[in-house]
């Protein structure tokens, strides 16, 4: 599967031609009253900023408020639980990710909802590579000279993350397996309190998204060691992949966000919903608003969304379960 990203001039161009598939769904009674649209994490990062993003340019779109829900508890399980369970009819919808929809499975044993079951992808919106920094003080320069001491310093590295089961602790902890190397896992109440500790030099690295990344390191706070994108990333220049600085061959790592409905939704609610979800995405504003976030638009048919979905979550189920990750 090939996966597409556009720039905000393909995007602005797009936009009429999309213009056309309003008058199909104008017709439609679909919705007659207002959205919602949970995010199961607290207000600010990237699941807030997508929701409140497109519910914005959805209200405007479809003609009804679009709001936005946060519903935080225990890690993302809360508001992804209490979305799965939501009526199907089109006005339930939430805020899916690389986090609640792909990590999940493998990190819980009893996990309350099926991902790929309990959930029809409405749209991607945009995706977000990951950075490893370290502090500054530590001697170690690259990601091939803090692999190497790892291995012959056993458990002498310590990592922090936003908590346990977040995409830092996952990220990390199978980057260290696939190693095969010792790093010990300090797990904080968010991540501005693990950057605290990091640049405070308490720990040593830290794997973050890289558009929150980016200010640290360009602030001198903390150094740049690899990013997890398949290709170097252009907003961290001189920065080189995972593979490039001589880690995992194999180990790529992006979140992507996007709007999900319970499974069962009817289809015309579907169907309309995906179009305004599309259309929403050609918007100049909406794509400065994830570029300027350090994000990658995604513009994806349904059949992609539902492909990367499974791959996704099959392929990090089963990196989760090898390299043992567990949320205790």
């Amino acid at each position: 599967m090939k996966r597409r990203s556009f720039t905000l001039a393909a995007l602005s161009s797009g936009a009429s031609a999309l213009a056309g598939v309003v008058p199909a769904f104008a017709q439609s009674s679909f919705p007659s009253r207002p959205i919602k649209v949970i995010v199961p994490q607290p207000a600010g990062g990237g699941f807030d900023l997508v929701g409140r993003v497109m519910a914005d340019k959805l209200t405007a779109l479809l003609g009804q408020p679009v709001t936005v829900e946060n519903r935080p508890g225990s890690g993302t399980l809360v508001g992804t639980d209490a979305a799965a369970k939501a009526p199907a009819d089109g006005y339930n919808l939430m805020v899916g990710a690389l986090a609640n929809i792909a990590l999940n499975p493998g990190l819980y044993a009893k996990l309350p909802y099926d991902s790929l079951r309990d959930f029809t992808p409405i749209g991607l919106a945009v995706s977000y590579g990951y950075t490893i920094v370290a502090r500054k003080g530590l001697k170690q320069n690259t990601l091939a000279e803090v692999l190497a001491f790892a291995k012959a310093n056993p458990g002498k590295l310590t990592y922090g993350s936003a908590g346990n089961g977040t995409g830092q602790h996952v990220g990390m902890a199978v980057l260290a397996s696939q190693s095969k190397v010792d790093i010990v896992h300090v797990p904080y109440k968010g991540a501005q309190a693990a950057y605290q500790d990091l640049i405070g030099e308490r720990i040593d690295l830290f794997l973050d998204i890289t558009s929150t990344a980016r200010n640290f390191v360009n602030n001198g706070q903390v150094k740049a060691l690899a990013v997890t994108n398949a290709k170097p990333d252009p907003t961290m220049p001189g920065v080189p992949t995972v593979r490039m600085a001589k880690g995992p061959a194999n180990f790529e790592m992006e979140s992507w966000f996007g709007y999900f409905a319970p499974a069962r939704t009817p289809t015309d609610a579907v169907t309309h919903l995906r179009a305004m979800f599309a259309r929403a995405l050609t918007y100049p504003d909406v794509l400065q608003r994830f570029q300027n976030a350090g994000g990658r638009v995604l513009g994806l048919q349904p059949a992609e969304m539902e492909e990367l979905v499974r791959r996704d979550t099959e392929r990090w189920t089963k990196l989760i379960k090898e390299a043992k990750v567990t949320v205790d």
